[in-house]
């Protein structure tokens, strides 16, 4: 069994890596579901400014490592299935908390510019009917920038990162990142 975390910053191409590993088998779990599950049941749209007070009561109210405690039940479910990957671990505490209960995971980084993020972010085009799970809604570049922000003052998303097992520098075609993603898949066994 093998369990893969994803870290980055938004548009590094998280998703894109996750989804490349679906369709080698992994099952998969977005930490940040939480959020959006909140978003849609409270009526509201999928915006930075929804989200973000959401995400900051959910971790006041279960603490820093809430996305990842929270899931603990649902990963430990998907584990008895196979191999998984987890979307979208943010904070200091998630790492270490995932570190202390599931020793072998393996935390792969990707980076990608802010230049090149805010791209991507922009250029989303979001259809609510393929989409219902809000994974690839799009962002404008000021609430990339804020999202950015509170991530790496609020969160202390940077050390995760920087604690990597892997890194992937995603400034390449999608078809690269795969290859990449395949090289780690045959070192992590």
């Amino acid at each position: 069994m093998r369990l893969i975390a994803i870290v980055g910053m938004p548009g590094a191409g998280k998703t894109e890596a996750s989804e490349f590993l679906v369709k080698k088998g992994f099952q998969f779990i977005r930490l940040g579901q939480l959020t959006l599950d909140e978003v849609k049941k409270r009526g509201l749209k999928p915006t930075e400014e929804n989200e973000r007070p959401i995400r900051e009561s959910i971790r006041r109210e279960h603490g820093m490592d809430a996305f990842a405690t929270l899931n603990f039940p649902k990963i430990d479910k998907l584990i008895k299935k196979g191999d998984v990957v987890i979307d979208g671990l943010y904070s200091w505490e998630e790492y270490l908390a995932f570190k202390k209960k599931y020793p072998g995971i393996t935390v792969v980084a990707i980076y990608a510019s802010p230049k090149t993020r805010y791209e991507r972010l922009g250029n989303r085009q979001w259809d609510k009917k393929k989409d219902p799970k809000m994974k690839n809604r799009s962002y404008t570049k000021e609430e990339a920038a804020s999202r950015d922000r509170a991530q790496l003052e609020n969160l202390h998303s940077g050390p995760p990162i920087a604690m990597a097992d892997f890194t992937i520098v995603n400034e390449c075609s999608l078809r690269d990142l795969q290859k990449t993603i395949e090289e780690i898949l045959k070192m992590v066994g």
